[in-house]
């Protein structure tokens, strides 16, 4: 059941924001579930615990549901209601659970990494998706979690350190540079820095900042990242684009052009048993590569979840 904020009534989507969203979806449910707490949830770190222990551990006073499209991930409620302070629990501190949105579990999904294998999150703090990766690789081969800001850099290094990370390398530097460095990857997450749409319903400041140059600047650096990103792939490796963005110029718009100027980069298809919306294939005159289908687009409606997007892209 969906919990609305108090102060629903009170806030405001600007007129332009409201046109342009009721192109894309059906606006009436998109912003009721902006406007809507969201539901807490955790991923159970596997390096330290199993999930059967941490569930022992928390169920006398949280409830647990499973997310379907996590087997470490569930959804935490205490079972008074009155608390939401899941970051003060031992369990926590201790590094045998990292708190996370519930569709920020996915692309670490979808990049499916392996023990041994040579790994690059190019946009990597606070950690969530890093030490995910790092879980999923069991700690084995080599994974370089980059940031460009130090103040990111420092909650990155705390992060992988409380979760037992040992397999990893931390860079400072803007992710672009990677394209000199004469390094290859098995596999690369570009979760690009984006406007952030997805999110509005824990960060209503979305609201106040969005613009629509603001959305031409955002996706001109995502398609630098995103050409980056592929040249330091290794052919056969596997690179994952995602955002926190619902707009189309910054999600299938990125990956339509990425397509386009790379015949050697093969969309693959996202299966997850996750309720999904179609891909946006057209957007305001323009007419993005037909593959953009097998993008995974998420709306906050879809799963009560924040919205999200992911693209699979092979290098063949």
């Amino acid at each position: 059941m969906l919990k609305i904020m108090p102060n629903a009534g009170e806030i405001e989507f600007k007129k332009q924001f409201v046109e342009r969203y009721s192109k894309l979806t059906e606006f009436d449910d998109f912003k009721r579930y902006c406007l809507a707490f969201l539901r807490r949830s955790i991923r159970v770190n596997t390096l330290k615990i199993s999930i059967k222990e941490l569930k022992k551990r928390l169920e006398k006073d949280w409830k647990l549901e499973q997310i379907p499209w996590c087997r470490e991930g569930f959804w935490i409620e205490h079972k008074r209601e009155d608390r939401r302070d899941i970051g003060n629990l031992i369990e926590h501190s201790l590094g045998y659970f990292y708190v996370q949105e519930a569709v920020s579990m996915i692309p670490p999904l979808v990049l499916d990494p392996k023990p041994g294998e040579t790994v690059l999150d190019m946009c990597a703090a606070p950690g969530s998706k890093a030490s995910q990766i790092a879980q999923y690789m069991k700690n084995k081969g080599v994974l370089v979690a980059n940031d460009y800001k130090g103040i990111r850099l420092a909650p990155l290094g705390i992060n992988m350190q409380r979760m037992g990370i040992t397999n990893s390398v931390l860079t400072l530097m803007d992710a672009n540079w990677f394209a000199k460095s004469g390094l290859e990857f098995d596999r690369i997450l570009l979760d690009a820095p984006c406007s952030g749409t997805g999110t509005i319903r824990k960060s209503l400041k979305t609201l106040r900042i969005w613009n629509s140059g603001m959305i031409k600047k955002i996706s001109y650096d995502q398609r630098r990242l995103a050409e980056t990103a592929f040249s330091i792939l290794k052919k056969g490796g596997t690179m994952v684009y995602s955002t926190c963005s619902l707009e189309p110029e910054e999600d299938e718009g990125v990956v339509s052009l990425l397509l386009e100027n790379h015949p050697d980069a093969k969309l693959e298809e996202i299966s997850l048993g996750i309720k999904r919306s179609h891909a946006i294939e057209e957007f305001e005159g323009v007419r993005y590569n037909p593959e953009v289908k097998k993008c995974l687009r998420l709306w906050p409606q879809d799963n009560d979840t924040e919205g999200f997007f992911v693209a699979k892209i092979k290098k063949v």
